[in-house]
């Protein structure tokens, strides 16, 4: 991996490059042997000691920031976001690839697809159509779960619909 530092009010000194070498060393495991790229960012401001680092890796960026008041402290706990971060990702891509199918069950599979079969008629409830006025009806609907009712208009002993509209009000089919 190759590492890039930048000190803010700080000089970096070899004690903090070796630092931060070390804890990279112990999380090698997650980056692979691919070539990575990390940028560590150091500052010191009113006694506080922030740490960044940002790692380029599998066309990811993962960044991390502590602020703590000892330098070593903060790059410690930078690298362990990082480390997390890369573990999620890993198990990302893990996870995605598991889930592919097998090259075998590809090609044994053809690549028509089923045809859609036609919609079926499905007799969900049988009742009598009571006649009554179109404001019983209405008062009919509230009470139901359905969002219409079937009912003989009391007038011209029609049947007739009133259904439920998305705006709240009622719509009447009279035939």
């Amino acid at each position: 991996m190759k590492f890039e530092y930048t000190g803010r009010h700080i000089e970096v000194t070899p004690a903090i490059r070796s630092h931060v070498e070390e804890h990279f060393d112990r999380i090698k495991h997650l980056f692979g042997k691919e070539d990575n790229h990390a940028h560590v960012i150091i500052e010191v401001e009113r006694g506080q000691h922030r740490s960044e680092i940002v790692v380029k890796w599998r066309n990811q960026v993962l960044t991390a920031t502590t602020t703590l008041d000892d330098m070593y402290q903060s790059l410690s706990q930078t690298i362990a976001k990082i480390e997390r971060q890369a573990l999620r990702l890993k198990n990302k891509i893990i996870d995605r690839s598991h889930k592919a199918k097998k090259v075998g069950e590809v090609a044994a599979s053809d690549d028509t697809e089923p045809e859609p079969e036609s919609p079926k008629i499905i007799p969900v409830k049988n009742y009598a159509a009571k006649p009554m006025t179109p404001n019983e009806a209405a008062l009919q609907l509230d009470g139901a779960e359905n969002h219409f009712f079937v009912y003989r208009d009391a007038l011209n002993e029609r049947v007739s619909v009133i259904y439920r509209r998305k705006d709240g009000n009622y719509g009447l089919i009279e035939p």
